[in-house]
C-alpha cells in the first residue's frame, strides 16, 4: 500500500504531503538571495520571505489552485477572509485541489490549504488547524525553517563566503533549498507554541476553542491502523495528535470553556442561488 503520509517540515507536523503532487520546479530563473555559507546564519526576514514567495509561486503553478468562484475557495475566504494580517505579518490564502489532508504556511505569509483537509473538518476545526499554521508564521518558525534549509544547501554545496551581499541563486541551488525545506521539521517547542497560538487565536476572535481538540482527535484517528507505525516513526520528533488534543482540552477546562465539541456540517460547494418568485396581482374591475 502506498504510504498516505510524507512529512513536510514547514507544514503542520501531523499532516501528509505528496512530493509528486506538489513538486517545486524552479525552471531556469535565478533569484536574488543572500550569499552562501556564513551569510546563511544571518538570512534576513526579507530574504527568507523572498525565497519562500518564489517557492510558493512555483508550487501554485504546479498544482490545481481553486479559482475565486470555486466552492472551496469561497469557503476559505468566508472563514479566513478577515484574518489577513497580524503583528508583523500579512497573509494570503489559496486552496490546492488535492485529496491529501494538509495545510502549510511559509515565511512570506502564504497559507495553502488542501481540499482534502477541508473535506474532513468543519469551519471551526479548520480555524484551529490554520490558526496553528499562522502561529508558525507569527512565531518566525517558518522563517527559521527557510534559514535551516538555506544553510543545509550551503553545506551540501561545500561553499562559503563572508559576504552578505545579494547574489544570484541558480536553479540547481534553489532545487536543493526546496528539498531541504521539504525535509525540515519544527521542534516540539515550536509545535507546542503554535498549538497555543491557535487556541488563543480562537479565543481572541470569539470562536469555539473546543474545535482545536476535535481537530487533533480527527488526526489522531487517521494515524491509527495500518499506517500507525509509519506515522510514529516519522513523527518521533513531534508531539503526537492525541497528546495535543489532550492539551487543548486542558486549556479549555482551565478557562472554564470546555464542552465536548460536535462537528458541524461541512459544505465545500458553491452556495445555491436563491430565486425570488414574482407575484402578480390581477386587477379586478367593478361591474357597473
Amino acid at each position: 500500500m502506498r504510504k498516505k503520509f510524507i512529512i513536510l517540515g514547514v507544514l503542520l507536523a501531523t499532516f501528509g504531503f505528496t512530493k509528486m503532487n506538489a513538486q517545486i520546479n524552479f525552471g531556469e530563473k535565478a533569484l536574488g538571495a543572500v550569499q552562501k555559507g556564513v551569510a546563511a546564519f544571518t538570512l534576513s526576514n526579507a530574504d527568507a520571505a523572498a525565497l519562500s514567495k518564489e517557492a510558493v509561486r512555483k508550487l501554485d503553478s504546479a498544482n490545481q489552485v481553486a479559482g475565486p468562484n470555486d466552492g472551496y475557495a469561497l469557503r476559505l475566504n468566508r472563514v479566513f477572509g478577515k484574518h489577513t494580517a497580524g503583528e508583523g505579518y500579512t497573509l494570503n490564502y489559496k486552496v490546492y485541489k488535492l485529496k491529501e489532508v494538509n495545510a502549510f504556511a511559509t515565511a512570506d505569509g502564504s497559507v495553502r490549504v488542501y481540499s482534502g483537509l477541508m473535506d474532513i473538518m468543519d469551519d471551526n476545526e479548520l480555524l484551529a488547524v490554520i490558526g496553528h499554521e499562522i502561529g508558525h508564521v507569527a512565531n518566525n518558525d517558518s522563517r527559521d525553517a527557510m534559514r535551516a534549509a538555506y544553510q543545509k544547501e550551503a553545506l551540501i554545496d561545500g561553499a562559503s563566503s563572508q559576504s552578505a551581499k545579494i547574489s544570484a541563486v541558480t536553479d540547481s541551488q534553489l532545487g536543493k533549498i526546496g528539498s531541504a525545506l521539504i525535509d525540515s521539521k519544527h521542534s516540539r517547542k515550536q509545535e507546542t507554541e503554535a498549538d497555543l497560538f491557535s487556541y488563543d487565536f480562537l479565543k481572541k476572535n470569539g470562536y469555539n476553542v473546543n474545535a482545536e481538540e476535535s481537530a487533533f482527535r480527527i488526526l489522531a484517528k487517521m494515524s491509527e491502523g495500518a499506517e500507525a507505525s509509519f506515522i510514529d516513526q516519522m513523527m518521533s520528533s513531534h508531539p503526537d495528535s492525541k497528546k495535543r488534543a489532550d492539551d487543548a482540552k486542558k486549556r479549555a477546562e482551565t478557562d472554564g470553556l470546555y464542552k465536548a465539541y460536535v462537528q458541524q456540517k461541512i459544505v465545500n460547494t458553491v452556495p445555491a442561488k436563491t430565486t425570488v418568485k414574482k407575484t402578480t396581482t390581477k386587477k379586478t374591475t367593478k361591474k357597473k
